[in-house]
């Protein structure tokens, strides 16, 4: 008899075989404690260690530990590609916001669980679970080699170690290693999907201003019973000069809106034609209690992504069981501003510092100290390689892809405008509302992971087709078809 030749399996197939190892990469990376700000080196360091092998590993014959004399490594992998290949860069980060209370947690924050369809551990979406979906994205296009050449680009893996800060740091180790190749394409893993199973690209990030604020009203502490009425307090001061940052709807009165870094006049450019956001896709996203209103007016989407909101983070006072009847002289607060897309965040950080100095009650004393400026943000959605990814997006999910914004702020996005001035930045990644970063319980779906790295193998395979033909326009170059091979999905 004839032999049977068995047809070469589909990329998705390939990257479903490929998931038990990336369940096994993200349950040692969730181990590893990489707390940014409180953690030790040592659990850094491995971390940095094993991305690397694994790197190695997934077929990247160089792999660097890249650094500064402060701050933890930022693993560096390459794979080159043929002369006049595009070059791609991979962006993820590995160090994790703290878990807070623990004892919060349904399951150990740092033991990675699964339960009802979803791995929970600090860190498994964001944004150790982008780790991962880079890997298994890498690992299903070298297993794919038995059938279909490795897609011609040079291919660069960047791993952040000290992301979560927003101060841009990667910017200084890149800056630190100029021989390093500047990329065509950046796609940055550090956002998610608008709900699960829907896929997503993040096209405007607003930008932080965050202050410290302190006022003070007296030299010394006193008895509020022996001089509570004609002395002022100041955590009550506080508290009033808190409450004048927001109007009665809600929303914030920093920026101004006519002052060129508001809602959209002056330097400030709104994001055009991202999706609508329904009210109750919010309410529910958010647990908004019932009974409880949104602030601030205008649609949900302006208001999430292409305004100012202004949260107190913090306020320094004592805890109710060591509270005594006593006024206080001094009083800190900690206050973030979401600055508009497009919008200078030092001149957010003047009118925020001009306004708590001009409504301070009673003549308190004011000192403010910014504590972290992170840049707004602005893609070329309608560049070559979001065509690319989009079209990828909607092949690996079923379903089409939504442009949205995005209310966070990603310090490193800035960071590879400022270093790769040409190259364009794609934001997309594994996390979804269920998710909840920076929260108790943070979970990622396995789904979104293989999802997403079914969309960027395809990616990187279509994405040397799509390059403009040098003798002509870039612009006005073809994209690569829609429709692609059965062997290509």
């Amino acid at each position: 008899m004839p032999e049977t030749t068995l047809p070469a399996p589909s990329l998705a197939e390939t990257v479903r075989s490929v998931m038990a190892r990336a369940r096994d990469d993200l349950a040692e990376l969730v181990a590893l404690r990489t707390v940014v700000g409180i953690s030790p080196p040592d659990p850094f360091d491995r971390a940095a260690d094993r991305i690397a092998a694994l790197l190695s590993d997934a077929g990247f014959p160089e792999t660097r530990l890249l650094s500064t004399d402060e701050g933890p490594k930022t693993v560096y992998a390459r794979r080159p590609g043929p002369p006049g290949a595009p070059t791609v860069a991979l962006y993820a980060h590995y160090d994790v916001v703290s878990a807070q209370d623990e004892t919060t947690w349904r399951t150990p924050p740092f033991e990675l669980t699964e339960r009802d369809g979803r791995w929970y551990g600090r860190g498994s979406a964001d944004c150790k679970g982008n780790v991962v979906m880079h890997l298994t994205a890498l690992r299903a296009l070298q297993e794919a080699q038995a059938h279909e050449p490795y897609p011609d680009v040079d291919l660069v893996v960047l791993v952040d170690g000290c992301e979560e800060p927003g101060d841009g740091s990667i910017e200084k180790v890149l800056r630190a290693h100029p021989d390093l190749p500047a990329p065509d394409a950046i796609v940055v893993a550090d956002t998610g999907n608008v709900a699960p199973g829907v896929p997503t690209l993040t096209t405007s990030l607003r930008g932080m201003a965050v202050a410290e604020i302190e006022l003070s009203t007296l030299s010394g502490t006193l008895h509020s019973g022996q001089f509570g009425g004609p002395v002022p307090d100041a955590l009550t001061a506080l508290i009033r000069l808190l409450g004048t940052l927001h109007d009665s709807q809600g929303a914030p009165v920093v920026p101004a809106p006519d002052s060129g870094t508001g809602t959209g006049t002056g330097e400030s450019r709104p994001p055009r034609g991202l999706d609508e956001y329904s009210e109750a896709d919010l309410r529910a996203d958010a647990g908004v209690l019932d009974g409880v209103a949104l602030i601030g007016s205008g649609s949900i989407a302006d208001r999430l992504w292409s305004r100012p909101a202004i949260t107190v983070l913090a306020v320094q006072s004592p805890p109710l069981d060591d509270a005594v009847p006593a006024l206080l002289p001094s009083a800190k607060a900690l206050v973030s501003v979401r600055t508009p897309p497009g919008s200078d965040v030092h001149r957010v950080h003047e009118e925020l510092a001009d306004h708590l100095r001009g409504h301070a009650p009673w003549g308190a004393h004011v000192d403010i100290r910014r504590v972290t400026s992170g840049p707004s943000f602005l893609a070329d959605s309608g560049g070559r390689a979001h065509g690319v990814m989009r079209d990828a997006l909607r092949d690996a999910f079923g379903v089409p892809a939504r442009d949205v914004g995005a209310g966070g702020s990603i310090a490193v996005c800035s960071a590879f405008r400022a270093l790769y001035p040409h190259a364009e930045i794609i934001l997309c990644g594994v996390e979804d509302p269920p998710s909840h970063i920076h929260g108790t319980d943070e979970s990622v779906s396995p789904r979104e992971i293989a999802s997403l790295a079914h969309a960027e193998a395809l990616f990187l395979r279509r994405l040397p087709a799509s390059r403009p033909d040098p003798r002509g326009s870039g612009h006005d170059a073809p994209r690569i078809p829609s429709a692609r091979p059965q062997e290509d999905r």
